[in-house]
């Protein structure tokens, strides 16, 4: 079994102080073409091991170039004119399949990872990604409502908690900022599926936050958990490993799975299109599926392994945390997010810049 390393709140402040840096310099084709036994990443924020990427250098003779993104749009902006340099990038569903789509990710090569075969059957295909030809999962989890136990009850059951015009919480709510993060759990609560291009329900779910924002005390970008913690908010849409970080350090915070269902999304280390060095990529990847590794991240960011051999690793209070592994009934009833088209992308874009202006 693992134990956490790094004390309450190491997690973000270890990832935020030591990759910064790197986060802030651009990374030019140039680059990664210099050194050939390196490997540039580009990777959410705070989502690796604290020595993740030296146990693979020392393990590998490869050197890593990391840099961080905060969300998918970012990533994917910087794709649009071309892969300005890097091997390995970790999309979210429905942006992995856009960018297949796109032809922007290469096929993977799984003759290089034999690792893949610890990945769980049941994420070894995928919707977005027949027969995983593109991509490979990383982590999986929930969008939810991180809360205030001593300040909410009953504990939250349903997205009307956040959604409804009560003023029980008014001025002590935050909503993600990322249009599907905030349209599609409404759509969720209002019986829609997510995975729909129906431009009414789209506007029914936007009509539904435009009324409920009043209440509202700020739409933010990926902190919601930081306001939790710092007391400005009683309830937060979030990412449920960003409030577990949180539950961490402040016994009196919780996170809720809603009963109507959530959005499931997964991460996907990906290989894109004019990468400078896939074998230094397939290698990458390959190690980060070697159970150990992938359990130490786990116990790290605190997300769902797709890896049944890390699983096997990891500890019964992990395996057993609702807030990580939802009920069964609640995922009978939640969605992947899949790519739509460039249409529906129009109609939630314009629709976020209403609520915004609302």
């Amino acid at each position: 079994m693992f134990r956490r390393a790094f004390g309450r709140a190491s997690r973000r402040q270890f990832v935020k102080g030591s990759l910064a840096v790197a986060a802030a310099v651009p990374l030019w084709p140039q680059i990664g073409r210099a050194q050939e036994r390196q490997v540039n990443v580009y990777n959410w924020d705070t989502y690796i091991g604290p020595n993740t990427l030296d146990e693979f250098s020392a393990a590998t003779g490869i050197d890593v170039r990391y840099d961080l993104y905060a969300d998918n749009a970012e990533m994917f902006a910087r794709f649009r004119e071309g892969n300005p340099g890097y091997d390995v990038i970790v999309p979210t569903n429905d942006f992995a399949q856009r960018m297949i789509l796109a032809e922007m990710i290469q096929p993977i090569d799984k003759s290089r990872i034999p690792n893949f075969s610890n990945i769980d059957p049941r994420f070894q295909d995928t919707v977005f990604d027949p027969d995983r030809q593109h991509t490979v999962p990383y982590f999986w989890g929930t969008i939810g409502i991180g809360y205030r136990k001593s300040a909410v009850s009953p504990p939250p059951q349903s997205w009307g908690v956040i959604f409804d015009r009560s003023e029980a919480y008014a001025d002590r709510i935050s909503w993600l900022s990322e249009p599907a993060d905030l349209i599609h759990p409404a759509m969720k609560y209002l019986g829609h599926s997510i995975n729909t291009d129906d431009p009414a329900k789209i506007n029914e779910a936007v009509e539904l936050l435009i009324r409920a924002k009043e209440n509202i005390r700020t739409i933010a970008g990926d902190n919601g958990q930081d306001l939790l913690l710092s007391g400005e908010v009683d309830l937060a849409l979030e990412y449920n490993g960003d409030v577990l970080q949180v539950m961490e350090e402040d016994d009196d915070l919780s996170y809720a799975t809603p009963q109507e269902g959530t959005i499931l999304w997964e991460d996907s280390m990906a290989i894109p299109t004019g990468a400078p060095h896939p074998e230094a990529a397939h290698d990458f990847i390959n190690y980060i599926l070697q159970a150990d590794v992938h359990a130490a991240i786990a116990e790290y960011v605190y997300y769902a392994l797709p890896n049944a051999a890390a699983r096997q690793l990891m500890s019964q209070d992990y395996l057993s945390n609702p807030a990580i592994f939802p009920p069964e009934a609640v995922l009978d009833r939640s969605e992947v997010a899949l790519y739509l088209g460039e249409e529906v992308n129009r109609l939630m874009n314009e629709g976020m810049t209403r609520v915004r202006a609302a």
